[in-house]
């Protein structure tokens, strides 16, 4: 058997040269106009309820936290030390990320043989797609687990041209990243393996780089492990409860429709399955393929949400570019010039389209009213100093007596992040939630004897507290509905737990 690095290259995917430095400085020059794009607009709104959580989360550093992996918290705990509580300083790191995928989408498609025409399509394709310009306008997990496995599927094809069994250690510690980051980032490695086993490439797992790889993935996930079996694997029971929410509320609904939506850019799904069908013609590049197809199918099959899946579509995107650019280059000129101009304006309309729901362009008017109508996670970046008002005023209405011992108990996570993280100028005391880490730190050791309560109903508090009223009712000054001005408005001022405050606590833990 010929050693790997003197077998013959696949040429179906290596016909074309590398690139040259002026191809990079053009793709980072697409990546900066994404990046200020986003800078200036990040700071329109508020912060969104899960941003929130993050921020409390980065305040106590752990390795583990209920709902996710370590790794986003320390990178939002960085955040809040270089900018403090700005929007723009916070989201700065997802911007970052954006700006990489973009840059390495294009180098993806540079190493599968791409011109520099197949290297833009593919950095601009994969920049006017929903998830990626999504993932930059927030402070989410799923903005670095994506910007990790991509990085994985360029390594792959790095080791798959190169035949240079080194790049597996690249390839384990985005992975161990990756698994630092967001737990279902093991349904992607699945795909990997997959890859490996069903195709060529399986020749890598009698060498011992793969084996190194896979311990430095390991060694990088082990202290999260560690947390794991510490905290009872919570997090596994956690993400058990929210896929049941998921399902039952019909949030898993509209997967494949929603994959072609927002996942990848609508007008370039010629494009990416042109990709796929590349991917398994290619004998060198045949395990992308795999890599592709397994997350999709095996999260289809459990029910999952689209979004789970968007990190699979950047390498498919620029192998699809590359085979269009290929089979663009012996026509005319006039007739690639033309194909190229069709091609980018209607990749250009349906990323504006995409971005008018998702981003924050505008502080008022027509362009904010039609994102606040269409996109759910803009409208909970709405009311959340007004929430902390409300409290104080509930607060400042209570007796002396009561004033002197009281507590704020809090319905979810974003509301105990509201008042931990904005509530300093209403004076208000560290909440009290049940919800995912705040469940496992936020126990009362000073058991007030009044509790205001936000974010429970009136059956709720009725059941598990003793003499509640309705003590206020929130909102947001603009009127806009979301989950708090909607679905518990109402706060409450009550006694202790009828149960006293141990049974309480191990009976009401909430994951959300």
């Amino acid at each position: 058997m010929l050693p790997l690095a003197a077998r013959q290259p696949d040429q179906t995917a290596t016909s074309a040269p590398d690139g040259s430095r002026s191809d990079t400085l053009v793709l980072a020059a697409i990546a900066a106009a994404f990046a200020l794009a986003h800078i200036l607009t990040n700071g329109r709104y508020g912060f969104h309820r899960d941003e929130l959580q993050f921020l409390s989360d980065a305040r106590h550093l752990d390795w583990g936290f209920v709902a996710y992996p370590p790794l986003t918290p320390f990178l939002e705990r960085v955040s809040l030390s270089l900018f403090g509580l700005s929007l723009v300083g916070l989201r700065l790191f997802s911007v970052i990320g954006q700006a990489i995928v973009i840059v390495v989408s294009g180098l993806m498609a540079r190493d599968l043989g791409g011109n520099r025409l197949a290297q833009i399509a593919a950095a601009i394709t994969v920049g006017l797609s929903g998830l990626p310009i999504f993932e930059a306008t927030e402070f989410q997990y799923t903005t670095f687990s994506y910007l990790w496995w991509i990085l994985v599927c360029w390594f792959v094809i790095r080791l798959l041209k190169s035949e240079d069994p080194r790049w597996w250690l690249a390839i384990g510690a985005a992975i161990g990243m990756g698994l630092l980051t967001k737990y279902s980032v093991a349904f992607f490695v699945a795909g990997l393996l997959a890859g490996l086993v069903l195709t060529s490439a399986r020749r890598y797992l009698l060498n011992r780089w793969f084996y190194l790889g896979v311990g430095v993935a390991l060694l990088l996930f082990l202290p999260n492990l560690i947390w794991l079996a510490r905290h009872h694997f919570i997090s596994y029971t956690f993400l058990q409860h929210i896929h049941a929410r998921d399902v039952g509320e019909g949030r898993a609904e509209g997967y494949w429709k929603y994959q072609l939506l927002f996942d990848a850019n609508l007008f370039a799904t010629p494009v990416w399955i042109a990709g796929l069908i590349a991917f398994f013609r290619s004998s060198r590049y045949r395990m992308l393929a795999w890599m592709y197809v397994v997350p999709v199918l095996v999260f289809g099959m459990s029910k999952g949400r689209f979004y789970y899946v968007a990190e699979a579509y950047p390498a498919v995107i620029a192998m699809g570019c590359v085979a269009a650019a290929r089979w663009l280059t012996p026509r005319p000129a006039w007739a690639r010039r033309a194909v190229a101009t069709v091609y980018f304006a209607g990749v250009s309309v349906c990323g504006a389209y995409v971005a008018a729901v998702i981003v924050p362009i505008a502080p008022s008017g027509p362009l904010r009213d039609f994102a606040l109508k269409n996109n759910g996670d803009l409208r909970e970046e709405f009311g959340w100093d007004d929430l902390n008002r409300a409290i104080a005023a509930v607060r400042d209405s209570l007796p002396a007596d009561q004033r002197a011992s009281y507590g704020i108990i809090t319905g979810n996570y974003g509301e105990a992040g509201a008042i931990e993280n904005l509530g300093a100028p209403y004076q208000l005391p560290p909440p009290i939630s049940l919800t995912n880490s705040f469940y496992l730190r936020t126990y009362p050791q000073s058991q007030p004897s009044t509790l205001i309560v936000v974010g429970w109903s009136q059956k709720q508090v009725d059941r598990e507290f003793t003499a509640c009223r309705v003590a206020g009712h929130n909102g947001n000054a603009l009127g806009i509905k979301n989950e708090e001005s909607s679905d518990h408005p109402d706060i409450y001022v009550c006694g202790p737990p009828k149960k006293g405050w141990p049974e309480f606590w191990r009976t009401n833990q909430r994951f959300g």
